[in-house]
């Protein structure tokens, strides 16, 4: 099999201004989420990188204050904390994290659900660290019977605790800090832009010589050895699976995804799942949550949706599975 190449049906505003033949790609990285971040922005070589850096390190670092369950003094924490029937007022950038998630969660039948933070604890994920063997089915009851996205109430004053519900937005909250840093570095001028955090990426625009965001998708092993190519110009790339994070238990492999219906991890994950979509948290939260549901439900729902959604998936002989609008990218390829 060739290549697969995929080109967005429609280009940005600054690809159609044009590249500017004077200016260089700077390329900044740093440390965030427990993982890396890296920016590659289209500019004159005047420009003081210092300042950049400092702007974008101050974004994130407001976003971990808000959204990280890892650091106990963010708003996320708090909120998990507080007691029972209290009232929380959320930050904005929480609160947009936290919208997107319930809409997946009302579409997807809660495959992705935000607040999964007891399990997400319970089988080691979280910050208590690793466990030393399963848990058992009464701590997983337990845990479960603190987990639902619908116990949530929200209105325009806060969000409601109802008692024990931990949030936990490790599916989408990457995907979200990489449109607010492309957000940010266009309002700074910078238009013509490629933003990573920890795999998840968004671009726009071009590259000096017109050339656009080339990037590719890293191929699990035992699938075809071309990588897709993938020009981001207005668009952001996710991906979820067991080829990302998984453990091993007794012969068994597990996905570090949880399945927040039955309480447990996918004991039979694809290798990955991939999600084009304008935004990165839309994106980052579709992958985890079509990886849930699996090719048939996930790719009859990808489809309804018009999700650019792919699947790789495990077996004798491995194989992949594209939505409509992934195949309407590239160049109808099938299997």
């Amino acid at each position: 099999m060739t290549a697969e190449v995929l080109i967005p049906a429609r280009f940005s505003a600054a690809t159609h201004a044009g590249p500017d033949p004077e200016a260089t790609v700077l390329r900044l990285d740093g440390q965030t989420m427990g993982t890396r971040w890296s920016v590659q922005f289209v500019a004159r070589a005047a420009v003081p990188s210092s300042a950049i850096r400092s702007g974008i390190e101050a974004l994130l670092a407001d976003l971990v204050d808000q959204l990280s369950h890892w650091q106990p003094s963010s708003a996320l924490c708090r909120y998990n904390r507080a007691p029972a029937g209290s009232w929380q007022r959320l930050p904005a950038d929480l609160s947009v994290v936290l919208d997107a998630a319930l809409g997946i969660a009302a579409r997807s039948d809660g495959a992705l659900d935000p607040t999964a933070g007891p399990l997400v604890d319970l089988w080691g994920f979280g910050p208590p660290g690793p466990r030393q063997g399963l848990p058992s089915a009464a701590q997983i009851a337990a845990a479960r019977s603190r987990v639902g996205w619908q116990r949530l109430c929200r209105d325009p004053a806060g969000l409601l605790q109802p008692g024990g519900v931990q949030l936990d937005f490790s599916a989408i909250a990457k995907g979200h800090a990489v449109d607010r840093l492309a957000t940010w570095l266009d309002r700074a001028g910078f238009t013509h832009h490629l933003v990573e955090i920890g795999g998840e990426l968004r671009g726009q625009g071009v590259k000096p010589d017109g050339l656009p965001w080339w990037v590719e998708t890293e191929m699990p092993d035992g699938f075809d050895p071309h990588p897709t190519r993938i020009a981001l110009d207005g668009l952001s790339i996710a991906t979820s699976g067991d080829a990302i994070r998984r453990f091993e238990h007794d012969g068994q492999r597990y996905a570090h995804t949880l399945d927040p219906r039955s309480g447990r991890p996918l004991a039979a994950a694809p290798a990955a799942v991939s999600v084009i979509h304008p935004l990165c948290r839309e994106a980052d939260g579709w992958a985890t949550a079509l990886t849930v549901l699996g090719p048939e439900a996930g790719l009859r729902l990808a489809d309804q949706l018009g999700l650019a959604a792919r699947w790789q998936l495990h077996g004798a002989v491995p194989r992949v599975v594209r939505s409509a609008a992934w195949r309407q990218l590239g160049d109808d390829q099938d299997d």
